[in-house]
């Protein structure tokens, strides 16, 4: 995807709440409260500011695949949109699923809207 928005192509993710991490569920918890509490603690930190919402965990981790503080990766991460459920608007149009994404069956999973969940977030 982070190839496809630095190519210039406009990407919008849909149900970004199914998406599935592989792992330890504790671990993948873990992981995403110690980012969460980073910059919430109280201490002297001012960030970062991380997401509780599905979609906006998602956009996050592509930020983290673009060079997003060189122009070319700012202009291809505003290209880049995620969404919770099929938004109307796209409903019509024709969903393109990603092979090379698809779930291969490993035992330990977790979907991102459980994380999120697990974080806060009521969607």
């Amino acid at each position: 995807m982070a190839k496809q928005a630095l190519n210039g192509e406009e990407i919008v993710i849909v149900n970004a709440e199914n998406v599935i991490i592989t792992g330890n569920r504790t671990a993948i918890l873990d992981d995403y409260k110690q980012r969460r509490n980073m910059g919430v603690t109280g201490r002297n930190r001012k960030g970062p500011y991380y997401p509780r919402m599905p979609d906006r965990l998602l956009r996050r981790s592509i930020r983290g695949m673009l060079p997003y503080q060189e122009p070319k990766g700012r202009s291809a991460y505003k290209r880049v949109m995620t969404c919770i459920g099929i938004p109307s608007e796209h409903k019509s149009a024709k969903l393109v699923t990603v092979e090379n994404a698809k779930y291969k069956g490993s035992t330990k999973k977790m979907t991102l809207g459980d994380v999120s969940r697990n974080l806060g977030a009521d969607f």
